[in-house]
């Protein structure tokens, strides 16, 4: 395996997949000459060109539109959204056409689009560009969402995404793409949609967390080991489908739950996390489930506001405290 950034990863699968299939073309703003806002597409105007890397005007719902018809007509488009809180632009083309299509057309035709680009907590960029989009878009039938939280998952699940024949909403998150990990070479190695992970084995409280917050709720857990509490770690890594099976399964293990997510926490994944769990498992639960979120409010530019309206370890640790208690052992 090779050790690469969680961006070089994604370049990878897109040039892997661009290689393998020719229908497969890269769409945005700045992708090509600028090679990517977050450089995720360097290098890839040079070696494929411009009909397969397509610089856009700054009109989100134009382009993703133009990504939509070039899917029906048998392409695979992937469109990069500079930031995910962009695609609020282009809603309409995402929610009432590309995910709709297949359904309304009575299986005529299919939309084989991906929609990606970095999303949720960043580092100082305020209200309007900080944003959890994920609450927006699992909630729609006929897409799929999908949040990578290692280098590997990015290369992965892409390329999966890429070879799926629905609308899938691959979200990535900017203060990730440093993050350095093990990487396959193997240009067919991929990650089905819908498989969450296991990414450490515990016995007294399962802790469900995705992309930032999964390497917080890591280091609770490498904390509350010192206090003799073993924290069982499960990644969904694609929301919509998820994979509620490997959820339960820890539930029925360990007995206690905390679910963690950036977003603001009302009707988030969260909820319906917590939902899922006490409707299938309510009988295995020995304390009810906690949820740990962002604080109900516009993120803050300022740092230490901006760390309160967000999850930290502190939380996390204080979360799983109170679950392992609340049956009075």
């Amino acid at each position: 395996m090779a050790v690469m950034t969680y961006r070089e990863a994604l370049n990878q699968a897109l040039r892997e997949e661009m290689r393998r299939d020719p229908r497969v073309f890269v769409i945005g703003e700045e992708v090509g000459l600028y090679d990517g806002a977050y450089k995720v597409t360097q290098g890839l105007l040079k070696e494929f060109g411009a009909k397969r890397v397509v610089d856009t005007p700054i009109c989100e719902s134009g382009f993703t539109g133009v990504g939509i018809g070039a899917a029906m007509l048998g392409l695979r488009p992937v469109v990069e959204m500079m930031t995910f809180n962009f695609s609020l632009m282009a809603m309409d083309q995402i929610v009432n056409t590309a995910a709709k299509l297949h359904y309304m057309s009575g299986g005529q035709f299919s939309v084989p689009l991906v929609i990606r680009g970095p999303g949720g907590p960043a580092a100082q960029l305020a209200a309007q560009h900080s944003q959890s989009m994920e609450t927006y878009y699992y909630h729609v039938p006929g897409l799929k969402v999908v949040r990578p939280t290692t280098p590997m998952d990015a290369k992965g699940l892409l390329k999966s995404a890429i070879r799926d024949d629905n609308p899938v909403i691959f979200i990535e998150s900017e203060t990730l793409y440093h993050l350095k990990g093990e990487v396959p070479d193997d240009p067919d190695f991929l990650i089905p949609l819908g498989q969450a992970i296991v990414r450490r084995e515990g016995t007294d409280v399962t802790v469900v967390a995705y992309m930032g917050m999964m390497y917080r709720a890591l280091e609770a857990a490498e904390e509350l080991a010192k206090e003799g509490i073993s924290v069982e770690l499960v990644d969904p890594r694609t929301l919509r489908p998820m994979d509620t099976e490997t959820i339960i399964g820890s539930v029925r293990k360990t007995h206690r739950v905390v679910v963690v997510e950036a977003g603001a926490g009302f009707a988030g994944m969260g909820s319906e996390i917590a939902a899922f769990i006490t409707e299938q498992a309510f009988d295995d639960l020995d304390a009810p489930v906690e949820r740990v979120t962002g604080a109900n409010a516009p993120m803050p530019y300022a740092r230490n506001l901006e760390k309160l309206k967000t999850p930290t370890t502190e939380k996390i640790l204080a979360a799983v405290r109170r679950v392992c208690n609340a049956n009075g052992s």
